[in-house]
């Protein structure tokens, strides 16, 4: 075997095999690589896009989560404020009723004191009545009569 013919025959069989490679491999190989680095380019693409969507999104969210903090603040001083009127017309409404229940029973008090003293009169008149009747009762009694002249008789 010459080695000549052999290095020849090898040679002639790798550019055989270079330019099979050249026709069909490698044109294969550039079309995956291309589209692999068109997709990792959209990948980053996509990336940067979300990442600039998360800070406009937080941005978002802070100025929203700022703006309820203030509209719930500003409701809490509403319900406050309400909550002081109510209150206070509570206080007015209850010095209200307390004025008029002290005024009913101011007149109920007079009016019983009223009704006492009536009452009373008739009483002491029935009283007075009753003693009258009691003492024209023993003036009328002659042998009483007699007896208290004589008392008073002795007694003078």
């Amino acid at each position: 075997m010459n080695i000549n013919l052999t290095l020849i025959g090898q040679s002639i069989t790798f550019l055989i095999f270079i330019a099979f490679c050249w026709k069909y491999v490698w044109p294969a190989l550039i079309n995956v690589m291309e589209e692999r680095e068109q997709k990792i380019a959209a990948g980053l693409e996509a990336a940067d896009r979300a990442d600039k969507d998360l800070e406009l999104a937080q941005k978002e969210a802070t100025k929203k989560l700022h703006e309820a903090k203030e509209q719930a603040a500003s409701i809490l001083d509403q319900a406050n404020k309400r909550a002081n009127q109510i209150v206070d017309e509570a206080k007015q409404q209850a010095t209200a009723e307390a004025d008029r229940i002290k005024a009913a029973a101011e007149a109920e008090v007079e009016q019983m004191a009223n009704r006492a003293k009536e009452e009373l009169r008739s009483k002491v008149a029935a009283l007075a009545i009753a003693g009258a009747e009691k003492v024209l009762q023993s003036n009328i009694d002659e042998a009483a009569n007699t007896e208290l002249v004589n008392k008073l008789a002795g007694e003078l």
